[in-house]
């Protein structure tokens, strides 16, 4: 039987499910075949979460370009 179309994540549950991964790889009692797919698994979160940051980004500065009051967005030094 054919697997239904997933919903993609909101956000929110993305972030919260790469959470789970690292605080359970940092653990460090994972099997190494599980802690290898947990890892792949957070690497598409991660990605997934940075996508939707820079659409929201995007969005966000067309809308203020728009009505003319465009503030460019600044990268935290909290890196």
């Amino acid at each position: 039987m054919a697997k239904a179309k997933e919903v993609e994540k909101t956000f929110e549950e993305s972030l919260n499910e790469l959470e789970g991964i690292v605080q359970r790889l940092e653990r460090g009692d994972v099997p190494l075949e599980e802690a290898l797919v947990a890892f792949q698994e957070g690497v598409a979160l991660s990605k997934q979460c940075q996508d939707t940051l820079e659409k929201a980004e995007k969005t966000l500065t067309k809308m203020m370009t728009e009505n003319n009051e465009e503030v460019p967005f600044e990268e935290s030094e909290e890196a």
